[in-house]
């Protein structure tokens, strides 16, 4: 989670005056222009609180998403409206698909809460999976598009080498993992998600010619796979952004989400504390109480609990951009 470097800057004059304060504010932007076009629908609610609003939540993702610079994202009630008038049960992914091409949109996104409790300390689960339209990209995984193999490798988070390195040997494991038919119990329906298997969500499938080809769509891979290793063996070089392609890569349909993030945020954690008074230092909100007053109101606790949920999932996929200077003057001088 983003912490901005805030220097004090003043001097011991008589009087009023003061100094600005100088704070290096951590910036965010869309990094895939092929998901320009976002929708959110109604969180679902999974939790074991039942005041939960769903629409509350999508409306806070959505208002967050928005700031992002490179997306433009569809009004909640647009996408709520185009849910009853076509039917759609978004009962899974050739649902949300055929949501997400009448909306005419690159990406729709699905959230569930997981865990929520408006008390004090609050605490706040989330899952949440982007769908595309196009069922030709495949799995962005965490690590993808960061600056590996040059000399700004040295300045990614430790927590984001850690996410990538984790699921890059998830991925790898799915290879190296004997398949079996799980038992069918009573709740078992046709509304579940179909399985994936370890070739859907891999990135970097296998070309016929033995290159490693990208199907999210980003180019084609010149690396070839090691001998010994099998045909769908994730390779670390696929978080490496490659060059443009002469022609489009095949497409492999895959029902898999493209980004998916799950997180769970707790009030008296103090990293998530310092990460929220951040966000209240630059937000510039002029109500009483401080950064601690958002921990009271839930429609305050819940935006920013999607605006880190964000800020997390496109940072760990190079989303990330340069520091913004900030210049604040105190309030009375």
């Amino acid at each position: 989670m983003w912490r901005p470097l805030i220097i004090l800057a003043f001097v011991p004059l008589t009087g009023c005056c003061f100094l600005p304060e100088i704070a290096h504010q951590p910036t965010l932007h869309n990094p895939f222009p092929q998901l320009s076009k976002v929708a959110v629908v109604p969180f679902f609610n999974q939790s074991t609180e039942p005041t939960v609003d769903g629409r509350q939540f999508a409306v806070s993702y959505f208002n967050e998403l928005q700031l992002v610079p490179g997306f433009e994202v569809v009004p909640v009630d647009v996408v709520e409206r185009t849910i009853a008038e076509n039917r759609i049960q978004l009962d899974g992914p050739s649902d949300v698909r055929r949501l997400a091409q009448i909306l005419g949109v690159d990406a729709v996104v699905l959230g569930t809460v997981t865990d929520f409790s408006p008390y004090y300390p609050p605490r706040c689960g989330l899952r949440v999976e982007w769908y595309t339209a196009n069922p030709c990209f495949h799995a962005i995984p965490p690590g993808y598009g960061l600056p590996w193999g040059t000399p700004q490798e040295e300045h990614i988070p430790d927590r984001l080498v850690l996410e990538a390195e984790m699921a890059l040997a998830k991925e790898q494991l799915k290879t190296q993992t004997p398949a079996y038919d799980p038992p069918e119990s009573e709740s078992d329906s046709g509304a579940a998600r179909p399985a994936r298997s370890a070739a859907s969500t891999d990135p970097q499938a296998p070309a016929d010619d033995g290159s490693s080809v990208d199907t999210t769509g980003m180019g084609v891979m010149t690396s070839t796979i090691a001998p010994g290793l099998p045909p769908a063996w994730p390779d670390s070089r696929g978080f490496i952004s490659p060059p443009p392609s002469p022609q489009p890569p095949p497409c492999r349909p895959s029902d898999a989400p493209v980004m998916q993030h799950t997180r769970t945020y707790n009030g008296h954690d103090s990293e998530f504390t310092e990460a929220l008074a951040s966000y209240y230092f630059f937000r510039d909100d002029a109500r009483f109480g401080g950064w601690q007053s958002y921990l009271e109101r839930s429609d305050d606790f819940i935006r920013f609990c999607c605006h880190a949920h964000i800020w997390e999932m496109l940072s760990a996929r190079g989303g990330a951009g340069e520091t913004r200077v900030v210049w604040r003057w105190p309030s009375v001088r």
